[in-house]
């Protein structure tokens, strides 16, 4: 292995301890922060014991480090390349003739690392833990919520229905029966009380309304019992049994409603499909996909402003300005990605715009820096 390669391997063992330790400690702290905040939420609940604010707290650090990741990455690499700089090993790497883009190599690949594995490892934990948290959170924590906390405590569904119109819709309503289990002899134990479903042309026109006491969700199918049918006459027709054909389960209902952090990276695109077709809005959904995909170049990002705000020479003064600017120019990144966010979710700007946009602006300022730092 040549100079410049060892110098990169090097140095990208540096940046990976000390963004890793940087990692550890910013998750530690926010994760003491939420745990403190659960402890003051659960003590006027009872039944909310200390084991089961430590159990909540445990299942949200995933997720917690996903969010601190980018953080993680540049203030570790800040610290990293200022600790090279100050003892004078990049200086002389440099003035050897080894060109910065040579040794930042290995420290860039480190952080695209950092990012792919967050995307396709940690999201799909994150995932599964933060919805386990969130549903305990709703149960023992907070009064009332949930998916049916609006409309009267009534559920909203649409999906597809090809039965009096190719291209159909369905529109339910109806109020949700707890779910203590599975029910025996049922395929998801999902229940509606009070439904009543509106059946649509394409264009919106109504075609039907029917009017059941309960609708049961079973394997691919909706089971209506002692249904009441009103078509075009306005009279009703009584019906002991109905069956409307569904691609919704128990789990992407209450999906739908939750947070799409609660969804994993390899199931996101699927679950966008099922829930476009069943007339659910999938933007947020949509943007958090583009954005997990959008990580590791946004790690990357992070660990180039790294070096471009923390490698200049300590003899010529301004090194802690230039460190200062280098972690603003970080929160600055993560206000341009919450406001790109919201105009994503608005629909202001398009959903791939949103979520890579601060990865490209920061990726260029990173450069530019790196440029001004190296060729002057």
């Amino acid at each position: 292995m040549n100079i410049a390669g060892t110098l990169s391997l090097y140095v990208a063992r540096r940046f990976a301890g000390m963004a890793f330790a940087m990692l550890a400690a910013l998750t530690g702290l926010v994760a003491l922060f939420d745990f403190i905040e659960l402890l003051r939420r659960s003590a006027t609940r009872p039944d909310a014991s200390f084991a089961l604010v430590t159990a909540i707290a445990a299942m949200r650090l995933p997720f917690v480090a996903m969010q601190i990741l980018p953080f993680a990455l540049l203030l570790g690499g800040i610290v990293a390349f200022w600790r090279l700089t100050r003892s004078s090993e990049l200086i002389v790497a440099r003035a050897a003739g080894i060109s910065a883009w040579g040794f930042l190599a290995g420290p860039v690949l480190v952080a695209i690392a950092f990012g792919i594995a967050a995307t396709t490892l940690v999201s799909p934990l994150s995932s599964v833990l933060l919805a386990r948290a969130e549903r305990l959170d709703a149960a023992y924590l907070r009064s009332g919520g949930g998916m049916t906390a609006l409309a009267g405590g009534k559920l909203w569904l649409r999906q597809a229905d090809a039965g009096l119109d190719p291209h159909g819709v369905a529109i339910l309503s109806g109020r949700p029966a707890p779910r203590p289990g599975r029910q025996a002899g049922t395929a998801s134990g999902f229940v509606l009380n009070d439904v009543s479903v509106w059946r649509l042309s394409p264009g919106d026109q109504p075609l039907e309304r029917i009017e059941a006491p309960v609708a049961r969700l079973y394997g691919g199918r909706w089971e209506l019992e002692d249904a009441t049918v009103f078509g075009a006459t306005r009279t009703g027709v009584a019906q002991a049994r109905i069956v409307l054909p569904t691609d919704l389960t128990p789990d992407r209902i209450e999906e739908s409603f939750a947070t799409p952090d609660t969804l994993s990276f390899w199931t996101l695109p699927a679950f966008i499909g099922v829930l476009e077709a069943a007339g659910f809005s999938a933007v947020r959904h949509r943007l958090h996909f583009q954005s997990l995909l959008a990580l590791p170049l946004l790690a990357a990002c992070m660990a180039l402003l790294a070096a471009g705000f923390s490698m200049r020479s300590t003899r010529r003064g301004g090194v802690a300005q230039m460190i200062a600017a280098g972690v603003a120019a970080g929160f600055a990144l993560f206000v341009l990605d919450k406001v790109s966010d919201e105009l994503g979710e608005a629909g202001t700007l398009p959903v791939v715009l949103a979520a890579w946009a601060p990865s490209v602006a920061g990726l260029l300022l990173a450069l530019t820096l790196l440029l001004h730092l190296e060729d002057g």
